[in-house]
């Protein structure tokens, strides 16, 4: 379906930000983990963390949505694999990476899988990682790749990983490494991109009753560079159980982006709510930039405020430690005056699609004049009107709607936008923005 504007009125309003979707697919899968039942409020309903909720729900969980809020009676960690075929992910990286470790737990095989998309995405370093904790998986079509098989056993030790790939890798082993035989001490490999995604997997088992010890320290062994600044981080967690409790999911700054990019393209004024001062979602950088844009921004202790006369300025950004954040800030640049220089990115190119490629080629339809990098892109404000494909990419077709306030844009491929905000077009119009999906 085509994606493309209805309609413009008076831009500006109060909206309230979806809930996360990282810290949803987290708050369904540790409350599976847990002795006794958990109460997740405020959860987001999206095809991601509906993939989350079938794959537990499989090993043995027992969910139910009961009014405004999933109930969850946990396995205790004592997990069984009741599915006779593959356990189908959809396009769900977060679901695949995350439960890789975890479905180690079951005492059966357990087998992965997903849509064309989600098969290409490269597992080999997480597979080699959990094989020194004794976890042993293969891929089935013998390339790294979903579907994968996961046999049954977990015991634990010591096994290292590097950082510069996906986070995500980091924190499947942290979320399954408290149910191992032998607990787990992870080290994790400079360099550390997207490091507030880990500290949000710390932070929410916390919440859930695991106390897991991080640990900084340096290391030069065979280092030629001129500054000795090779500092690994080692995560030791400790064999216990994880604790049933009520959890209230907070905003998601990766989906306000667009909410707030709206108000930042256009000009005008607005309230997004459900977006906490103190939230450790890395993506919350995005209040940073748009403030060195030009926008006013007022951060309260649960909203954010917004405020821009729609003549943005180009920036130097560095995404390594938001990379969702890319397509966003692509198209800010791709509207404001003069060269932005977007870097640290290259762990984008294996997310939903090779974001740094596809961004680059559906901007240049559009007339936009920019360079591409292997970890990013300079790009240089004035773009025009066209057609671009969502390559099935929710990111991409939410981002480049908003060439739309200024430009005639249609999206093919713009209905993924469910992927990660279900209620996207409705929330974009509680701020005057209307857009339609037509055949």
């Amino acid at each position: 379906m085509i994606l493309k504007v209805k309609n413009i009125s008076e831009i500006g309003g109060t909206v309230k930000a979806p809930p996360s979707k990282s810290y949803s697919h987290r708050a369904v899968i540790l409350a599976s983990l847990a002795k006794g039942k958990s109460k997740l409020y405020d959860m987001l309903y999206s095809e991601d963390t509906l993939s989350s909720i079938r794959v537990c729900e499989a090993l043995g969980a027992q969910i139910t949505k009961n009014g405004d809020c999933l109930e969850v009676i946990g396995t205790g960690g004592n997990l069984h694999n009741s599915s006779s075929e593959p356990i189908d992910l959809a396009n769900s990286g977060t679901t695949l990476r995350l439960m890789t470790s975890v479905a180690a737990l079951s005492d059966n095989e357990v087998i992965l899988t997903g849509d064309d998309s989600l098969k290409t995405r490269p597992m080999g370093l997480l597979m080699h990682a959990l094989y020194s904790l004794g976890v042993e998986t293969e891929s089935l079509n013998d390339n790294d790749k979903a579907p994968i098989l996961i046999k049954p056993g977990y015991l634990g030790g010591e096994t290292n990983i590097y950082g510069n790939v996906s986070s995500q890798f980091i924190s499947s082993i942290l979320i399954s490494a408290p149910l191992s035989e032998l607990g787990v001490s992870l080290y994790v490999l400079p360099e550390f991109k997207s490091r507030p995604y880990v500290n949000m997997t710390l932070d929410i088992m916390r919440k859930f009753g695991v106390r897991p010890i991080k640990i900084y320290y340096l290391k030069h062994d065979n280092c030629d560079k001129e500054v000795k600044s090779c500092k690994i981080d080692e995560f030791k967690v400790m064999k216990q159980d994880y604790i049933a409790c009520d959890y209230t999911v907070e905003g998601d700054y990766s989906s306000a982006s667009y909410l707030l990019s709206l108000i930042a393209i256009n000009g005008g004024k607005a309230k997004i709510k459900n977006l906490f001062r103190d939230s450790k979602q890395g993506d919350k950088v995005i209040l940073d930039i748009l403030q060195q844009m030009g926008a006013t921004i007022v951060r309260g202790d649960d909203y954010v405020e917004i405020a821009s006369n729609g003549n943005l300025k180009a920036i130097d950004v560095d995404l390594s430690n938001a990379p969702d954040l890319l397509i966003t800030v692509a198209v800010l640049a791709a509207m404001a005056e003069g060269t932005t220089n977007i870097t640290g990115v290259a762990h984008a190119r294996v997310k939903e699609t090779d974001r740094i490629d596809t961004t680059c080629r559906e901007l240049e339809k559009l007339g936009c004049k920019l360079t591409e990098y292997e970890d990013g892109m300079s790009i240089t404000g004035g773009v025009g009107s066209g057609v671009v494909d969502s390559h099935g990419d929710h990111r991409l077709a939410m981002a480049f709607s908003l060439i739309g306030l200024k430009h005639d844009i249609q999206i093919t491929n713009g209905e993924v936008y469910d992927v990660s905000f279900p209620n996207f077009i409705e929330a974009m119009s509680e701020l005057g923005f209307e857009l339609e999906l037509v055949e």
